[in-house]
This record gives structure tokens, sequence and C-alpha cells, in this order.
């Protein structure tokens, strides 16, 4: 094909670039300071951060990667869970939304539950994250997990020592009993330092798009930062079992973060070609006979932009 014929395709390419990063640069809004002092401040401690061409050519790679794990997995019929988990404001979200941006959400959803209701809490503890698990071709995202019980119940006193205990000697033996079911179980922890979440809290205080990201639980996480290491610390050493894992991901660079948590998935699910019928546009069905309908206007949205 020479460059004439090939012309219109790279037309395509490029549109759909743009279009891309038109998307990603939404998404990166959350992540651009409100001020030029706050902008300044950012740069400073993160003199080697990935600059946004080479950061969006990876993540477009990545995405194209997910796609194909996310028809394999259809295809196959396989179950994926995956959980993200770490201190407030490391990065879990923004990971969700790269990993998830691209996909059928038919096949990829999130699961971000709330706080348990009085009812929930008198169940047994697995019990509520039970019904969000996968059916075959699906893939599950849970942002926060059955974690909750070793990381900010126990350190804000929503659960007692016994509880966690209790947590502790089930999760293993209920995460092999997913394993054994067919499911492929991925835990992440997203790694910050106490000077990189001090500086994005500020951040959120002073952007009011971000204010809403922030409770009293996340501030009361600032003043218990020693009593949430230890309780970390803990929960690996009881949790980190052969059939699933600990997975550290080194969260102070978020476009880091992305790619290589997105890279590192993608190696864990041996997913590969499978057939595609190729699709052909149908021709429309046109009756001479059939006029369309003048709608009134007060139905239409208005046209402000």
């Amino acid at each position: 094909m020479n460059g004439d014929e090939d012309l219109p395709g790279r037309d395509w390419l490029a549109a759909e670039l743009a279009d891309t990063l038109d998307e990603e640069y939404e998404l990166e809004l959350e992540d651009v300071a409100i001020s030029a002092e706050i902008a300044r401040i950012y740069k400073e401690k993160h003199p080697n951060a990935l600059d946004r061409v080479t950061y969006m050519h990876a993540l477009i790679r990545l995405q194209s990667e997910l796609i194909k794990l996310q028809d394999w997995v259809v295809h196959s019929g396989e179950k994926v869970v995956v959980l993200f988990e770490g201190r407030d404001s490391a990065g879990k979200g923004g990971v969700i939304k790269r990993i998830s941006q691209r996909l059928n959400p038919r096949v990829v959803r999130t699961v971000a539950l709330p706080a348990p209701t009085e009812r929930e809490r008198s169940q047994w503890y697995f019990q509520r994250y039970v019904p969000h698990l996968p059916a075959a071709g699906e893939i599950v995202l849970f942002d926060r997990s059955w974690y909750n019980r070793a990381g900010v119940e126990r350190v804000m006193g929503f659960a007692t020592e016994d509880q966690v205990e209790e947590f502790f000697r089930d999760v293993p033996e209920f995460e092999r009993m997913l394993v054994r079911s067919g499911i492929r179980l991925v835990k992440y922890w997203f790694s910050i330092t106490d000077e990189e979440q001090q500086f994005r809290f500020l951040m959120r205080i002073h952007d009011p798009m971000k204010q809403w990201k922030l409770s009293p639980m996340d501030l009361q996480s600032r003043v218990r930062w020693e009593q949430y290491t230890k309780a970390k610390e803990q929960m690996f050493a009881r949790t980190n079992i052969a059939e699933a894992p600990w997975y550290i991901v080194e969260g102070n660079d978020k476009k880091r973060a992305r790619l290589n948590c997105i890279d590192h998935f993608l190696s864990m699910v041996p997913y590969g070609p499978v057939p595609h019928e190729e699709i052909h546009l149908p021709d429309r069905v046109f009756n001479p006979s059939y006029e369309r309908a003048v709608l009134p206007p007060e139905l239409y949205v208005p046209s402000k932009y």
C-alpha cells in the first residue's frame, strides 16, 4: 500500500489519538493544581515525573492490551478479581479509572461499597462482598475490599481485636476458596510516603473540585499514620499467602504507578488472541413511504454550547 492509499487510515488514527488525548486530559484535570504556586511545589516534589506525551503513549498501548485481556476473559469464561488497597489519596481510584476507561462496563465493573448497614454488621463479615464476585467472563475491581477490617475498622475502633483476629484467621481460607473456585485473585497495595499524603491532602483542601474526597476519616488517617502503618505490616504478615500474594505499587509518582500497575496486572493473566468474526455494517432498510415526524422543539435540550 502506498502513502496516498494509507492516508485515510492515518487520518483516522490521528483523529482517534486526538480524541483519546481529550478524554485523558479531562481525567487528568484532577491532577492539575489550581494555582501556579501549588503547581510549582508539585514540580519541585516530582522533578522526574513523566512528561504527558510519554505517559499517554504508554497508557494507550497498555489500554489496548487491556481490551485484548477483556476479550480473552469473555471468550474463556475466566473470573478475575482485583483488590486495590492503600492509604487515603494513594492513587487507587486513578488506576481503576485508567483500567476501566476503555473497557466494556458489562464485563469490567468497579465495586466501592459504603460503610456497612446495621444489618450487614450482624452478618458473616465476608457476606456483603460475596454478591459482587464475578460470574464467568467478568472482571471485578474492588476499590477497597474486605481488608477494611484489617485497616480502617481496626485503627478507628469500628472492630474489636477479637473481630480482627477472627478476620485474620478466616481471610486466608476465604481467599483460597475463591481461588479453588476458579477466580483469579490479584491484590495490590498502593504505597505512598507520609510527606506525599500530606501534600495530596493539602491539594484537596485548596481545590473546591476535590474537597468532596476529604472525609473526617481521611483527616484522622493523618493523625493515626503510625497506627495504620502497624496495621498494614500485620496485615501483610497474616494475609500474604501463596495462592493470593500482595503486590506493592510505589505510588508517589501517580503516572508511573498507574503504568506499572496496569503492566503488572496484564502479566498476571495468561490472555491471548481470541477468534473474532469480521464485522460488516448492514445496509439501512429504506422505506420510501416513511416520513420522519417533526418533534416539538420543547423536547430538545437547549443548545447552550
